[in-house]
């Protein structure tokens, strides 16, 4: 299960930032799903919020953000929004809306990033 992985190296990224910044208590965390990544966010989702308990994340809101595919089509030398033509996050096509060729440049849709983290400090570190 490739979200599983995912889900437990994003909860040690943020786990170790919080530690490193005497976090109290994690309170946000968006992380940005590229379409290409093949990661089911909902799935991501469901096993972020198992992993998380009893740990300084059990109670953040967790944002996952989509991010879509742009490209740089080296057919015509369109900039932008591919067309993934109706494609799911399993099996993305990307296709550009221009000229529709296939031999393009993907600028975005393959990231999985922690964007930001809110955290909670006591008084003594504030």
């Amino acid at each position: 299960m490739h979200e599983l992985s995912m889900a437990q190296a994003i909860v040690d990224t943020v786990l170790d930032a919080a530690e490193k910044n005497n976090a109290t208590e994690v309170v946000e965390v968006t992380i940005e799903v590229g379409m290409l990544t093949m990661l089911n966010p909902e799935q991501l989702k469901f096993l972020l919020d198992v992993i998380v308990e009893d740990t300084l994340l059990e109670n953040a809101e967790i944002i996952i953000e989509d991010v879509p595919v742009e490209i740089d089509c080296r057919g015509c030398e369109f900039t932008g929004l591919a067309n993934t033509d109706g494609s799911d996050h399993y099996l993305a096509i990307v296709v550009c809306p221009e000229c529709g060729e296939r031999n393009v440049e993907i600028l975005t849709g393959k990231e999985c990033n922690v964007k930001t983290i809110k955290i909670e400090k006591s008084d003594e570190d504030a």
